[in-house]
C-alpha cells in the first residue's frame, strides 16, 4: 500500500504540472479555436526566467521562500508578456485566414523559440537553484511527500482556484466567456475583444510559467527543448479531458500524470517497459476518443446546416 500511496503523490506531482499547462491550451482554443503549438515553449521560457532572475537577484545561494515568491510571480509576469507579444505579432494578423494557416503559424513559433534558446544559451541542461530547502515528510511506512510537491500542490491548487474566480467572478471572465461563445456577437456587444483575447494569452502564458518554476524544483534540469514533450503532454490531457473545458483540462492533466507514473512502478508487473511512460499518454487518449470523441467532460455541439 505504501509503494501504491508513494506513486499516487507522485503521478499526481505530475499531473498537476501538466493540468497547468492544459490550461493555457484550453483557454485559448475556447477563445479562438486554436491549437497554440507554442505554449509548451511558454513553459520552457518561464523556466529559464525563473533561472536568470534566481541568479540577478541573488536568491540563488541558499534557499528562501521569499526567493521563490519573486522568482515565481517574475517568471509569470515575464512569460504573460511572451504569450501577449505572440498573440499580437503572430496570430492576430493571420486571424481571419483558414485555421491551417493559423496551426502552421504556431508551429512555426514554436521551432522559433526552441531555435532561438538553443542558439543564445546552448543546448545543454542547465541545473536551476534550490530555492526551497528540500525535506521529505513520512506519511506512513516507506510512502513519504517532499517540500517541493507539497510545494506544487500547493500552488497549483491555488492558482487553479484563482483562474476560476476569474473565470466566473470577474467581468473580463464575462468576456472571456462571451467571446468563447461567439466572438462576432461579442463584439457587437461592445466587448474588446482583442483585448479578451489578449488576456487570455497572458493568463495561460503565466499559469505555463508557474508549471515551469515549480517543475525546475522537483527535477532541477532546465534546457531550451523541455518544453516539446511536457508540452505534447498537457495538449493531450487538454484534448482528453474536453479541450475548451476548464475542469476538463486539470482532470486530464492529473489523469496522464498518475498513468504515466504508475506505468514507471508497475509496468514491469504487466509486461509494459518504463519506457513507454511518454507513449502512455498518447494511447490513453486514443482510447478514450474512440468511445467518447470530446472527451471525458467535453459536450457534443450540434451545428444547424
Amino acid at each position: 500500500m505504501d509503494t501504491f500511496v508513494q506513486q499516487l503523490i507522485n503521478g499526481l506531482t505530475i499531473g498537476a504540472i501538466y493540468a497547468l499547462i492544459a490550461l493555457g491550451y484550453t483557454m485559448v482554443y475556447g477563445i479562438l479555436r486554436l491549437i497554440n503549438f507554442a505554449h509548451g515553449d511558454i513553459y520552457m521560457v518561464g523556466a529559464f526566467v525563473g533561472y536568470f532572475l534566481a541568479f540577478q537577484l541573488g536568491f540563488a545561494t541558499g534557499p528562501s521562500l521569499v526567493g521563490l515568491t519573486v522568482v515565481l510571480i517574475g517568471s509569470m509576469i515575464a512569460a504573460a508578456l511572451v504569450g501577449m507579444a505572440i498573440e499580437r505579432f503572430a496570430y492576430r494578423p493571420i486571424r481571419k485566414y483558414a485555421r491551417m494557416t493559423t496551426l502552421i503559424t504556431a508551429i512555426g513559433v514554436s521551432l522559433l523559440i526552441e531555435n532561438l534558446f538553443v542558439a543564445r544559451l546552448g543546448a545543454a541542461p542547465r541545473a536551476f537553484p534550490q530555492l526551497l530547502r528540500e525535506q521529505s515528510y513520512t506519511l506512513f511506512g516507506n510512502a513519504a511527500i517532499s517540500k517541493s510537491q507539497i510545494l506544487i500542490f500547493a500552488v497549483s491548487i491555488a492558482l487553479m482556484i484563482l483562474l476560476q474566480w476569474v473565470i466566473f467572478k470577474t467581468k473580463v471572465g464575462t468576456a472571456m466567456r462571451a467571446v468563447s461563445f461567439n466572438l462576432n456577437s461579442a463584439k457587437l456587444m461592445g466587448i474588446n475583444t482583442d483585448f479578451i483575447i489578449s488576456f487570455t494569452f497572458a493568463l495561460g502564458s503565466a499559469l505555463a510559467a508557474a508549471g515551469g518554476v515549480l517543475t525546475a524544483q522537483y527535477n532541477p534540469q532546465i534546457d531550451p527543448l523541455m518544453g516539446i514533450i511536457t508540452g505534447l503532454k498537457a495538449f493531450v490531457a487538454a484534448v482528453l479531458g474536453g479541450i475548451g473545458n476548464v475542469p476538463g483540462a486539470v482532470l486530464g492533466g492529473l489523469l496522464i500524470g498518475i498513468a504515466e507514473t504508475f506505468v514507471v512502478g508497475y509496468g514491469q508487473n504487466v509486461g509494459v517497459p518504463t519506457t513507454f511512460r511518454d507513449a502512455v499518454a498518447f494511447a490513453i487518449l486514443i482510447l478514450v476518443l474512440l468511445f467518447r470523441p470530446t472527451g471525458l467532460l467535453g459536450s457534443t455541439v450540434q451545428e444547424k446546416v
